[in-house]
């Protein structure tokens, strides 16, 4: 069991950095006229960095949570 929450959070841990890495690749991307533009509301640009960013989120608080059972498996208290 603990081999498996083992390979979970380093998957979870690798999904939350291709998340942050995907954000950060959309930001850069980011063009100065979409940014200068003057629609209403948010960017395409703007809403898929939003998107990458809870996606980082998400993942980071599966990794924390499996991290958390891993240790209450290898040091239980009677």
């Amino acid at each position: 069991m603990t081999t498996i929450l083992s390979i979970l959070v380093v998957l979870f841990a690798i999904g939350a950095l291709a998340a942050l890495v995907r954000g950060v690749i959309v930001f850069i991307r980011t063009t100065d006229a979409e940014l200068r533009s003057n629609t209403v509301g948010p960017s395409q640009s703007s809403l898929k960095q939003n998107k990458m960013m809870w996606r980082r989120i998400q993942f980071q608080a599966l990794a924390v949570i499996g991290a958390v059972l891993l240790l209450m498996l290898a040091h239980p208290h009677a």
